[in-house]
């Protein structure tokens, strides 16, 4: 069951927030010295449930940032939250990445690197532990939190789909 991406009419409500993860700067080398370009990666989140991952490449930061900000939001996705924290333990990857998630108890906070912490906190999810194992790479640690927070399912959801109820 794949999750659509959320249109942008539907947050009239709750404003779509955003930070910059990282900034990428490269420099190539020309006949009278160095030419510099960036790149931006962008997390965008309104900080409940909704949250997208954006990239954008341009000469000058402020650009890159915009460009980012743009593919952001044509990216949304709906997350799963149950309560301040996710509903279960999941693992997302993203080539060499994996970043395990797991539910913390109310008052724990967001233990996790900055990169993973940007996207869990522009979901809305506020009680989580983390943790990253192979690249630590800012682009793939992103990516790879975004794939754990899609595979997550709510109790209503996962009985809808079995068609069974499920004791707690």
């Amino acid at each position: 069951m794949a999750i659509e991406p959320v249109k942008l009419s539907d947050h009239e409500e709750k404003p779509l927030e955003d930070t910059v993860v990282k900034v990428y700067r490269c420099s190539k080398v020309v006949k009278g010295g160095r030419r510099f370009s960036f790149a931006a990666l962008v997390v965008v989140g309104d900080r409940s449930g909704t949250v997208g991952v954006g990239y954008g490449k341009a000469n000058e930061v402020p650009q890159a940032v915009e460009k980012g900000v743009k593919d952001a939001k044509k990216s949304l996705n709906r997350i799963a939250l149950s309560e301040r924290t996710i509903p279960h333990q999941v693992e997302g990857r993203y080539r060499a990445t994996k970043i395990t998630l797991v539910p913390a108890s109310p008052g724990t906070g967001v233990i996790a690197g900055s990169s993973a912490r940007a996207v869990l906190e522009y979901a809305g999810v506020q009680d989580v532990l983390t943790k990253v194992y192979g690249s630590t790479s800012a682009k793939n640690v992103v990516k790879a939190t975004l794939d754990g927070l899609l595979k997550l399912r709510n109790k209503e959801t996962v009985e809808s789909l079995r068609g069974v109820a499920i004791k707690t």
